[in-house]
């Protein structure tokens, strides 16, 4: 036996351990720079010459949250115009907390991209000393996990997150900033304000006798310099002689804001030769000075000098206030080619964190963003949208990060490979302040400047295996005018779940098919065929409304049933007219209230008298309103709908209204109008043209129940 042999299999096995250890130091982490309000300055000189050289640049946005309510998810019954509001709910409602940026910049000489990614955390914190609304926005409790599952630091986002203005919060506050430091029209309130306190006027009748004193004192002698003895009784109050602008001053330490006032008005009132002055002093403390001038134009002109420092201190504020939409202003002023994956969202929130309040209709939105970005593309629709890219990606997943393991391999696995599959067709380095490097370990993924650098990767790769030539795009502004992209230049998902997309350039919206990888639940929707159904009992489901509704109109009269939420149901109608129809049969039975009301097959869905009904409409118009509210029918109560039908536009409410105003209340129980009602059972009837003997049936025991109830009225009186 070999007792040697142990000891030789423990060697190798710690030498491999070793080794491989060794191997895995060797491999760095993903060199990323992440921004915070310390370095912010300095990062931003150097990105505005990453983005100036830059042949794109590729962003990301991590949020507080997406949707407010289960019912402002995205889902299938959504037209453009109502997955608009509700991106534009999402946008206004939650916030950015961190924001990736990475310039690629073509490098010829090696070959490859060379990549510089950024991580700013960013919080909406009021930097400004103005009377203003503080920020408020939601977290949605599933994204808030999700960021913490990814070791998101919500410390250094809120502790040393980068604020921000928007370019109307900056004029706004520019404004404010301004009437602040301009006394001039409180000059005539302080000037008249009675003394009413016997304090108050021993305080003044004082101060105007130490500031006499101390400016008889300046001109007899004119050197001055030394500390003025004339000290209130008050320890904590003294004046100090300095000099202001080359003007001999006196120093007002310890005076409350109330006595500043009272001092004020004495000077004002008393003192041709002094002036009042603020000016801030160390630490952003503000100093408060009586001046004195030798004339009055002197006077004048040192004035006019403290106010002019006074603006620029304004705006000296306003502009470190304005944060990290300098960013945004230099992403822009550039014009380059911006790079996201499904980021119309994203977009969203860049408008209205920075730009200003998002427009009320995606017409009007993306006219305004053309302006300020003129050169978007999304990678989730270029992988979509191109056959391609369509074979080259298979059957993968167009996320993000399915999309870089795809095409990107050798970089999401963080390791070199001689296989030819693994081989990249663009090549891409990273670098960040002076290290460059193509050899790194994956970066942490929904870390918005890794989704940067993610999103860049993808889209270079793109471009490799559409055939275009990097070296022939120079100068870089050309790439987004390549022949290869421009077709897919500035067009968006606006809603991923049915592939809508809308052109930025023009505004038009359209579907596009995304082939066999999402599988739509619902096909061919027709707005105008959709009632929307809310407020009933919780008790009553989906398959429950088919039935009563079914009973009616036919058992082929429902195509298909959706829930927003608990309280809320869209019916998909087969015809346009059996909206119409439906909601005046509501209406009217609803009026009615008797005995027909109770045994009709609506009895089950109008349980509770609470039950609301309108077209598809109303349900755009709900979702316009600003409330957050969770459950859909709090919402449209919210939203300050009273009525319990909404009738739309068609002959059956028409007639409907008409009976109402010819005061004909309870048309089904009034012999005078049987010929109205067999008319209508004749249109019912042709709508109903596939319902069975059974249904037929049902319609005489209503008729029935009708005349019986007319038999007994007309016995009654």
């Amino acid at each position: 036996m070999n007792t040697h042999r142990p000891v030789r299999v423990l060697s190798r096995a710690l030498s491999r351990a070793l080794s491989h250890s060794s191997s895995a130091a060797a491999e760095p982490s993903f060199p990323l720079k992440n921004v915070t309000k310390s370095n912010f300055e300095q990062v931003l000189a150097e990105l505005r010459r990453h983005v100036a050289a830059a042949d794109f640049v590729a962003v990301d946005l991590e949020m507080s949250g997406v949707t407010s309510a289960p019912w402002r998810d995205s889902l299938e019954f959504d037209r453009p115009d109502v997955s608009y509001l509700k991106v534009k709910d999402s946008a206004e409602k939650f916030a950015v907390l961190q924001f990736g940026v990475c310039p690629f910049r073509w490098d010829s000489s090696k070959k490859s991209f060379i990549a510089h990614p950024h991580n700013f955390y960013i919080f909406p914190r009021q930097e400004l000393p103005v009377e203003s609304p503080t920020y408020e926005f939601l977290c949605q409790t599933t994204s808030i996990d999700f960021l913490a599952k990814y070791q998101f630091d919500f410390n250094v986002c809120i502790h040393e997150g980068i604020s921000y203005l928007s370019r109307g919060q900056e004029s706004k506050a520019l404004r404010r900033l301004r009437l602040a430091y301009e006394d001039e029209s409180n000059l005539k309130e302080v000037r008249d304000a009675p003394l009413v306190k016997m304090a108050d006027t021993l305080f003044t009748e004082r101060m105007k006798n130490t500031f006499t004193e101390w400016r008889d004192g300046l001109l007899r002698n004119r050197n001055g310099g030394s500390k003025f003895q004339g000290i209130s009784n008050d320890r904590q109050q003294h004046l100090e002689t300095i000099f202001f602008k080359m003007c001999p001053a006196l120093s007002l330490n310890g005076f409350t804001s109330h006595q500043l006032r009272l001092i004020q008005l004495v000077i004002r009132r008393h003192f041709q030769d002094l002036s009042y002055v603020q000016v801030n002093g160390e630490n952003s403390c503000q100093q408060h000075l009586v001046v004195h001038t030798d004339s009055e134009d002197d006077r004048e002109s040192l004035m006019k000098e403290v106010k002019d420092e006074h603006l620029r201190q304004a705006e000296s504020k306003v502009q470190a206030a304005v944060g990290f939409r300098h960013v945004i202003d230099l992403l822009s002023s550039e014009k380059k080619l911006i790079v996201g994956h499904n980021c119309f969202l994203d977009i969203a929130h860049i408008y209205s964190k920075f730009v200003g309040p998002l427009p009320s209709t995606a017409e009007e939105f993306v006219s305004s963003v053309n302006e300020w970005f003129p050169h978007i593309i999304d990678t989730k629709l270029l992988l979509n949208a191109n056959t391609v890219l369509q074979q080259r990606m298979k059957k993968s997943q167009t996320s993000l990060s399915s999309a870089f393991a795809s095409l990107c391999p050798q970089m999401s696995l963080g390791a070199k490979s001689t296989d030819l599959a693994f081989q990249l067709c663009v090549k891409v380095e990273v670098q960040v302040d002076d290290l460059r490097s193509s050899n790194w370990n994956s970066g942490a993924k929904h870390e918005a400047g890794y989704d940067a650098f993610m999103t860049g990767c993808v889209f270079a790769q793109a471009c490799g295996h559409l055939g275009i030539d990097f070296e022939a795009c120079l100068p870089s502004e050309k790439l987004a005018h390549n022949e290869k992209l421009k077709q897919h230049i500035n067009l968006l998902f606006l809603s991923w779940n049915k592939g809508d997309v809308i052109d930025l350039t023009t505004g038009n919206k359209n579907a596009m098919s995304v082939g066999s990888k999402k599988k739509q639940r619902y096909s061919e929707i027709s707005f105008e065929k959709i009632a929307l159904i809310w407020g009933f009992s919780s008790k009553v489901k989906a398959q429950e409304i088919r039935e009563c509704i079914s009973k009616v109109f036919g058992p082929s009269s429902v195509v298909s049933i959706y829930h927003l939420d608990e309280s809320a149901v869209f019916v998909q109608f087969k015809k346009q007219k059996l909206v119409s129809d439906f909601l005046s049969l509501k209406d009217t039975l609803e009026r009615n209230n008797g005995p027909v009301a109770v045994l009709h097959p609506f009895a089950g869905l109008l349980e509770g008298g609470n039950t609301r009904a309108a077209d598809y409409e109303t349900y755009k118009e709900i979702c316009s309103s600003p409330n957050a509210k969770v459950l859909f029918a709090d919402q449209a109560e919210a939203f300050g709908i009273q009525w319990k039908t909404k009738l739309v536009e068609a002959k059956a409410s028409l007639d409907s209204l008409e009976c109402e105003s010819s005061g004909v209340q309870n048309n089904a129980l009034d012999p005078a109008s049987k010929v109205d009602e067999k008319s209508e059972r004749k249109d019912m009837d042709n709508v109903q043209s596939d319902s069975s003997s059974a249904h037929v049936s049902h319609f005489k025991i209503i008729d029935s129940l009708i005349a019986s109830r007319a038999d007994k009225v007309r016995t009654n009186m």
